[in-house]
């Protein structure tokens, strides 16, 4: 993981995600997801493309049960977009990162 692509769990999520005074997108993945390894760089991309506007964090959802019970994570990857504390995009899938640029453009 780089340096650019943060980390949160059970413990750091209030403050890493939901205190963040940027916009965060959180990526809920599992090491053993293959999907998820697959969407791995495009998070980094979209962490040094967005650096300053946008923060990025990683959620290991086999280590973090309380946080993805807590927004109902029932598939990985699950990417949501945190604004303020609050979700205002969730993302199911491993997508092409111009989905995941549209996305975040809309509420920087």
């Amino acid at each position: 993981m780089s340096q650019l692509v943060g980390e949160a769990g059970d413990t750091s999520f209030k403050t890493e995600v939901l205190d963040s005074p940027l916009p965060t997108l959180v990526d809920f993945w599992a090491p053993w997801c293959g999907p998820c390894r697959a969407l791995a760089p495009i998070m980094e991309e979209l962490a040094a493309d967005f650096t300053g506007r946008l923060k990025v964090v990683k959620v290991n959802t086999d280590e973090s049960n309380e946080v993805a019970m807590r927004y109902s994570i029932r598939s990985i990857p699950t990417v949501m977009l945190f604004k303020g504390g609050q979700v205002v995009e969730s993302i199911v899938g491993a997508l092409p990162k111009r989905h995941f640029v549209d996305t975040i453009q809309k509420h920087l």
